[in-house]
């Protein structure tokens, strides 16, 4: 079973190579501090906020299937944030 400290790097990991794929995106398009990316970027803090949150939640009942919905709620929010940084490229 992984851990819980693998799982918060993920989390800190996937998140922060979107936003770094913001910065990369706004440096390339002559766009920096745009309103689009600042957007995806607030969007990234926040779900690593409410993510890790539910990571340190003490009372679960079933921690395997918590840190499972925990992992299945992060993919689900990358790859909205994925879309959301691809919609700006395209």
């Amino acid at each position: 079973m992984p851990s819980i400290r693998d799982l918060k790097k993920d989390v800190n990991f996937v998140l922060g190579d979107i936003i770094e794929a913001v910065y990369i995106w706004e440096a390339g398009s002559d766009n920096k501090e745009s309103e689009e990316g600042t957007v995806i970027i607030d969007k990234a803090i926040e779900a690593f906020d409410e993510l890790m949150d539910k990571i340190n939640q003490k009372n679960v009942d079933d921690q395997k299937a918590h840190f499972r919905s925990v992992r299945a709620q992060l993919e689900e929010k990358a790859t909205q944030l994925v879309n959301d940084l691809n919609n700006l490229a395209g």
